[in-house]
């Protein structure tokens, strides 16, 4: 097989060189928003987008059974280096978003790469859209030494505390191969995937109504109240980017996203590419003229929880068949999703990579948020101890 090598780049870098070029495929070593001792492989199709799960499947039986094969020297395929990778991605974002009217703004942002590889691109880009950058944990570095590879809220606080000592417009934190980000307001508050997700959508729907969104099962219902004022259809999925990217594909929707902080945006391409996502925010301040938080604090309060119990393979069976005789109306795309009422639920699944159970949880009041979160808690246990 002949292979062209790309060298340090975003995951979504690799996926754009692929769909925009003659390759049959790619493949990211990457442990994404993980550790580094969690480094494996994602595979893409033609089409840039994460392979179908039945694919990963067929290649981790092939691998486990040892199922490969060596060629004669003269059958071995050629090296060769892809150093455009990187220069072209920057470009197409570009075209994808109307850069005058950003420039015009002259914002100032706060970048924190966090020690992975946006550091390669996202400064460039932000620059290229006439953008003052501030830059912190910029130093490329595979062990994560500024706060790790996951850009969760509360290990943000030098991002928070940059934005405000700098007086910048906002600031955005990537993960550590570059496909989720999440953002910082003006006065130092860091808010939600979904929550930026929220704001990106009630713009880009305000652009194109009636337009079909993609998300799982595990983010806000603040998408739904947004889309129904646009006259917008929500589709859910699974909990995972493949199953979001897959689906936008097989019914053309317009974007998608999910409450971690990744973004989809169909016309550029339809896989979680924080850069992309820091545009489009960027073009929807400038359209309105308002600062991030005055775009967010029009929108409905929501209360979320995530609570995470570690759970043995062998008793997800049991934690699962034990909730399902909850006398809530319950849905099952992925996991359990239990309504308590309209503005009230609780979702409950195994973890895909890990030995746990995650929950999810939001609701319009705080104390049913808790109370609900509590019980379906101490459930949990009280199951995994027999």
């Amino acid at each position: 097989i002949d292979v062209s090598e790309c060298g340090l780049i975003p995951t979504p870098a690799l996926q754009f060189s692929v769909k925009n070029s003659d390759y049959v495929g790619g493949i990211m070593i990457t442990a994404s928003h993980n550790p580094p001792e969690y480094n494996g492989i994602k595979v893409m199709g033609k089409d840039g987008v994460e392979i179908p799960r039945d694919d990963e499947r067929i290649i981790e039986s092939l691998y486990h059974k040892e199922k490969g094969y060596m060629v004669d020297w003269s059958r071995v395929g050629r090296l060769s280096q892809e150093n455009n990778v990187i220069q072209t991605y920057v470009k197409g974002i570009i075209s994808k978003v109307q850069r005058k009217k950003i420039e015009s703004n002259k914002f100032k942002i706060v970048l924190d790469t966090g020690n992975g590889v946006q550091a390669l691109s996202s400064p460039t880009l932000m620059r290229e859209l006439g953008c003052e950058v501030v830059s912190i944990n910029d130093t490329i570095d595979g062990k994560f030494p500024g706060r790790g590879p996951e850009p969760i809220p509360e290990l943000l606080t030098a991002l928070s505390s940059s934005v405000k000592e700098s007086g910048s417009d906002l600031g955005v934190a990537y993960d550590g191969d570059g496909d989720r980000s999440i953002f910082c307001d003006e006065k130092g508050v860091v808010h939600s995937g979904d929550k930026i997700g929220a704001v990106i959508t009630d713009y880009l729907l305000s652009e194109s109504p009636g337009s079909l969104i993609v998300t799982p099962v595990s983010t806000s219902r603040l998408i739904d109240i947004i889309s129904s004022d646009h006259n917008s259809k929500v589709m859910r999925t699974r909990v995972g980017s493949v199953d979001v990217s897959r689906t936008m594909i097989e019914n053309k929707a317009l974007f998608g996203l999910e409450e971690n902080g990744g973004f989809f945006y169909s016309p550029h391409q339809p896989v979680r590419d924080g850069a992309m996502t820091s545009a489009l925010l960027l073009e929807a301040l400038s359209k309105t003229g308002t600062s991030l938080s005055s775009m967010l604090s029009k929108y409905p309060t929501l209360y979320q929880k995530k609570v995470k119990l570690p759970c043995p393979k062998e008793k997800v069976k049991d934690v699962m068949s034990g909730l399902e005789k909850s006398e809530y109306e319950i849905e099952r795309v992925d996991g359990l999703k239990i309504w308590i009422d309209s503005d009230t639920w609780i979702l409950i699944r195994p973890s895909g990579t890990e030995p746990l159970i995650r929950v999810f949880a939001e609701s319009n009041d705080a104390g049913n948020l808790k109370k609900f979160v509590d019980y379906y808690v101490a459930m949990i246990e009280s199951i995994l101890k027999k």
